[in-house]
C-alpha cells in the first residue's frame, strides 16, 4: 500500500494520455518508472506481446475511454467485476486495471532478471476479457475522503492501545521516505485528475504507512504471537478503508466520465 501500485501508474497516466494531457512517450515513461520494460500480451489483434505505446494506442482505437484500478485482497474483490478467471489472476497479482468502454482488463506479471547486484524488473500485462458490471466495493471520492478521516482516528487509537512503537530507526526511515516521496510526487495521479483525488490518495498512503509500520516493522509492546495477531485483526478494517480510498482516487477520472463531467 505504501508503494504506488503499477496498476495505479498505468491507470493514471493512461487516463492522462486518453484525455490528451500528456504525450504517449511521457505516459509510458511514467508508467514504466524504474522498471526495465513493460509489455502487453493478449491484446486483440496482436499475436505477440507489444510495447506499452502500441498497446495504449490500440486500446484507444478499440474504444477504451478510461482505465480503472482494482486492488483485491483475500475475501475482498475490491474493484473487480468478474469473470472468476480474471478475478483469480487479479487476486494473485493483488492488482489489475479494468478498461472503461471495452470489456477488457490487464493483470501484471512481474519478472526479475539479471545477475546479483544488477537485477532489473520486467513486467508483462496480460490482457483478458472482463465482465461489464459495476466494480466491487469502490466508494465515491467523497465517501472515501470521509471514511479516511475516521480511519486515521481509528488507526491512531489502535496503535496507542496496542503500545506500538512509533519511533526507532526503522520507523523513522519509513516516515522520512514517505515524506520525501510526498514532496516530490505531487503528480502521482498524472495531469487531469481533480485536486481532491490527490488529497485522498495522499491520505490513503498515510493510512497505509501507519498500518505497515504497525504490522510489519517492530513489535512495540506486543511480543507474543497472539498479541501480534490481535494487532493485525484490529488494523484490518483500517487497511481496507485505505485500500478502498486508493482505488477511489485512481478511479475518479472514470467516475467523472460516468457523471458526464468530462
Amino acid at each position: 500500500m505504501l508503494m504506488e501500485p503499477r496498476s495505479g501508474r498505468l491507470a493514471a497516466w493512461g487516463n492522462a494520455l486518453l484525455a490528451g494531457f500528456v504525450s504517449p512517450d511521457d505516459a509510458v515513461l511514467a508508467v514504466v518508472g524504474e522498471d526495465a520494460v513493460h509489455r502487453v500480451e493478449g491484446l486483440p489483434g496482436e499475436s505477440a506481446p507489444v510495447g506499452l505505446t502500441l498497446a495504449l494506442g490500440r486500446l484507444r482505437a478499440l474504444g477504451v475511454r478510461g482505465l480503472r484500478v482494482a486492488l483485491p485482497a483475500p475475501g475482498h474483490p475490491l474493484g473487480l467485476s468478474g469473470p472468476p478467471e480474471f478475478n483469480a489472476r487479479a487476486l494473485e497479482a493483488e492488482e489489475a486495471v479494468i478498461c472503461h468502454g471495452v470489456a477488457l482488463g490487464l493483470v501484471p506479471e512481474v519478472y526479475e532478471a539479471g545477475p546479483a547486484g544488477d537485477v532489473h524488473v520486467e513486467v508483462v500485462w496480460h490482457c483478458l476479457p472482463v465482465r461489464e458490471a459495476p466494480p466491487a466495493d469502490v466508494p465515491s471520492l467523497g465517501e472515501a475522503e470521509r471514511e479516511l478521516a475516521e480511519a486515521l482516528r481509528e488507526a491512531t487509537a489502535v496503535l496507542s492501545k496496542l503500545d506500538v512503537a512509533g519511533s526507532g530507526p526503522v520507523a523513522e526511515a519509513a516516515i522520512d521516505a514517505y515524506r520525501a516521496r510526498a514532496e516530490r510526487g505531487r503528480e502521482v495521479l498524472a495531469p487531469g485528475y481533480p485536486g481532491r483525488a490527490v488529497r485522498v490518495l495522499e491520505l490513503a498512503q498515510r493510512v497505509g504507512l501507519l498500518v505497515s509500520l504497525a504490522v510489519d516493522r517492530g513489535h512495540g509492546g506486543a511480543v507474543s504471537s497472539s498479541e501480534m495477531a490481535a494487532r493485525a485483526e484490529a488494523l484490518r478494517p483500517v487497511e481496507r478503508t485505505g485500500r478502498r480510498a486508493q482505488v477511489a482516487a485512481y478511479n475518479s477520472y472514470v467516475e467523472e466520465l460516468e457523471r458526464g463531467v468530462r
